[in-house]
């Protein structure tokens, strides 16, 4: 049944793609409607209409003919320019992937047991973990507060959108942030799209506050990958990335506290 979806998906879009794309351009619009009239024309079915641009904006690769038609140095990606409606756009980087090559950081875990003990490796996990341990404190340097989880809104040409998370902090200056989360679990990548849309979002709803836009995702092992990202020349680009694995207090030695004050004093 999956694999008979993903191959419907595909001729779907497909389909919709080559109805539009005429050569070498950058930017390819279509809306909700003609994904019903494709689905009538290739005599398909699906339950979900949403899916479709869904499946391709932050789970699944393009077809080969789609992505064999980018500019040169470029990649697909689908943004909402308003409400169901769409555009395949080329851009310079589609996701936004950890660096491999970063250390660990050790955080003594204060994830209380009940729910260590029944959260799943999923973005509701992950963004638990966030909450208990402080992280995203941690990691800006800023004292923050949940503003709310799951945030559902309207963004002026991008239309509908969802934020993971959203929260708010003060700095030791006084200064006031809002600071939107997407959190990925799993298979699943972080997609630039959904950074966009947040630092959009937050220059229209909260435009006094200084906006950081944070993705964060489960790697290998459980270790959280944090990465605070910017719109800079209408392109995402990464500012800050670090990398931290919640132990147990005990399993942070004194020689490692050492070696982490040595390292710091040495930048």
């Amino acid at each position: 049944i999956m694999k008979k979806k993903a191959n419907e998906y595909t001729q779907l879009i497909t389909y919709i793609f080559n109805k539009y794309y005429t050569k070498d351009c950058e930017r390819v619009e279509f809306n909700r409607l003609d994904i019903v009239e494709a689905a009538k024309e290739l005599n398909f079915d699906p339950k979900n209409i949403g899916d479709v641009v869904y499946s391709f904006k932050f789970r699944s690769d393009f077809p080969q003919e789609i992505l064999d038609k980018a500019p040169k140095g470029k990649e697909w990606v689908i943004k909402n320019i308003g409400r169901a409606k769409y555009a395949f756009v080329a851009t310079k980087c589609a996701r936004i992937l950890p660096d491999a090559m970063l250390a660990n950081i050790k955080i003594p875990d204060a994830t209380p047991g009940m729910v260590a003990k029944y959260a799943l490796s999923d973005e509701q996990a992950l963004l638990a973990k966030l909450r208990y341990n402080r992280i995203i404190d941690i990691f800006t340097g800023i004292t923050c507060y949940s503003l709310q989880n799951h945030l559902r809104t309207t963004v002026e040409n991008i239309g509908q959108i969802e934020t993971d998370e959203l929260y708010v902090g003060v700095d030791k200056n006084g200064l006031h942030y809002i600071i939107p989360i997407q959190a990925k679990g799993g298979k699943d990548e972080l997609s630039i799209v959904q950074i966009e849309q947040d630092i959009k979002l937050c220059c229209q709803k909260y435009p006094l506050l200084i906006c950081k836009a944070i993705a964060t995702q489960f790697m290998a092992d459980d270790v959280i990958a944090i990465i605070e990202l910017a719109l800079v020349d209408d392109e995402i680009k990464k500012i800050t990335e670090k990398h931290y694995k919640l132990v147990p207090p005990e399993n942070i030695s004194n020689e490692e506290l050492i070696q982490f004050t040595q390292s710091i004093s040495n930048l």
